[in-house]
């Protein structure tokens, strides 16, 4: 696999002690190429009519397009809602840089974005509010639909429809989620389940943002802004090494994903022309 330039020590460090016992701490991917392992998951008919019957979609290239754009509006409004937390945190490095005081109400909005995103200090000033920036940042909207398209195999998955489970998450308390048929015995992960499609989008990116497991996807970001890139999609994939236990076959999976899949993830705000 190609790393290109950006972040090569940092991936093979990755690599090296990400390991997966912090991912098996919190929500991990349960990728839908290892169903033979998992099981499929207990059928919820109250949330699988929520989801379009993509596999009823014959023609391939309207099942691709169907799967983005129903996707697209909820990754827009998570990223939106991480930029607007990402601009308050700038302000706050201001205020801090600029010796103003801060309010109760900033000190409390800063609190609970520390805490969602699992960052704790003991103090409040310039480079605690860095360390929070390198989390709370936006996730490349065409990484999130390429990796919602292969863990679920274009939102045909029993998760995906019964469980509004895009991203192959797991979640360990009992009761938390789907409990896969043919589970291992003495295992008790479940496969998370979502009430909205919103809420496994926001999970998603929270985990990448937050998980011990994914520094490496966080330190790329921070990198490429930095040096004042835009993080992109065929960049920051390599930060997902952790996420499957396919490691680098896994991103040259989804890397190969992305140089296919272009036409349908960029979108389209062409006019039609009058008639």
């Amino acid at each position: 696999m190609k790393t290109g330039k950006v972040g090569l020590f940092t991936i093979a460090f990755g690599v090296v002690i990400g390991g997966f016992l912090l991912v098996r701490l919190t929500l991990i991917p349960a990728q839908e190429s290892e169903n033979a392992r998992l099981g499929k998951a207990i059928k919820n008919s109250a949330v699988e009519s929520k989801v379009p019957n993509f596999s009823e979609i014959k023609d391939i290239k309207a099942k691709k397009n169907a799967f983005f754009d129903f996707l697209r509006p909820s990754v827009k409004h998570q990223n939106a809602v991480i930029e607007a937390e990402r601009e308050f945190l700038l302000g706050i490095k201001s205020q801090i840089e600029s010796d103003k005081h801060l309010t109760d109400a900033d000190e409390f909005r800063l609190q609970q974005i520390a805490e969602k995103y699992q960052y704790t200090s003991r103090r409040i000033n310039s480079n605690t509010i860095d360390k929070l920036l390198v989390r709370v940042d936006v996730v490349p909207e065409q990484m999130v639909l390429i990796q919602a398209a292969n863990e679920t195999g274009w939102g045909s998955s029993r998760f995906a429809r019964e469980g509004l489970n895009f991203f192959g998450q797991w979640c360990f308390r009992k009761g938390c989620g789907l409990v896969p048929q043919s589970r291992t015995t003495g295992l008790s992960h479940e496969v998370a389940v979502f009430k909205t499609v919103e809420d496994s989008v926001a999970s998603y990116m929270r985990n990448l943002n937050s998980n011990a497991a994914y520094s490496v996807f966080r330190s790329i970001r921070a990198d490429m802004r930095a040096d004042n890139q835009v993080p992109t999609a065929e960049k920051l994939v390599y930060g997902l090494v952790n996420y499957s236990e396919r490691q680098e076959a896994y991103i040259d999976e989804l890397l190969e994903m992305l140089r296919q899949n272009q036409p349908y993830l960029v979108e389209k705000n062409e006019k039609t022309p009058a008639a």
